[in-house]
């Protein structure tokens, strides 16, 4: 789920996290560090003379009281919203995409959505991909404990072990550090936005004429 204008974007420079973005867009100083190292109530758009115009996603489901006891006593929140913003991350259930969608931030404007075709994406990011077990961006209802180690590699990963939990809970974030180039693996992009209970597709910008059995969606 990316934001309504970004696709033409993507499709150039890829889908970039946070951080990487900010290198693109040149962005330092004491703005860069309110946008990487801070959390952000709001979306924050940004502005570059080549590159045009973007827009980094707010982190207000963070509270920073309950973030702060989640984490190591030696690892800070500033480090934590550093290792946040070093990934792009990807939602791999259609429930969890409807979530955000409607959250209160978005519910009211159409987002970009890029379906994926998983197999095709993982083959050639295998060894950039971290899964995780919790929405790491997030602290509500609950702040479950979290830290690095949070992230794990495929090869790694207790998939077993979270089997019996289903496919909501088995793995709830999938991310790749620095971002991705996902134009070889993108089945769709559609403009969606939040109707009632569920997700509407106001316009589909994109079809690749492929198909795939295995999806996900960006966040």
């Amino acid at each position: 789920m990316a934001d309504a204008r970004s696709w033409e974007s993507i499709q150039k420079k890829g889908l970039l996290s946070t951080s990487s973005l900010l290198d693109l867009f040149e962005v330092m100083g004491h703005e860069r560090e309110n946008i990487e190292s801070r959390r952000r109530p709001e979306s924050v758009p940004i502005v570059h003379e080549k590159y045009g115009r973007a827009v980094v996603r707010g982190n207000n489901p963070i509270i920073e009281s309950k973030l702060r006891a989640a984490l190591p006593k030696d690892f800070t929140l500033e480090q934590w919203y550093r290792l946040l913003n070093k990934h792009a991350f990807f939602w791999l259930t259609s429930e969890r995409l409807k979530t955000l969608l409607c959250a209160r931030a978005y519910r009211d404007y159409p987002h970009a959505v890029l379906t994926l075709d998983t197999l095709r994406f993982v083959r050639r990011y295998e060894q950039k991909i971290v899964l995780s077990p919790m929405n790491s961006g997030n602290t509500q209802p609950i702040a479950h404990p979290r830290s690095p180690e949070t992230f794990k590699k495929m090869c790694d990963y207790p998939f077993q072990e979270r089997a019996h939990r289903g496919n909501y809970y088995q793995i709830v974030e999938l991310a790749v550090e620095g971002g991705a180039d996902v134009t070889e693996s993108v089945l769709s992009v559609d403009l969606m936005q939040c109707a009632g209970d569920g997700m509407r597709v106001l316009h589909n910008m994109y079809e690749s004429g492929g198909t795939g059995e295995h999806t996900t969606r960006t966040r």
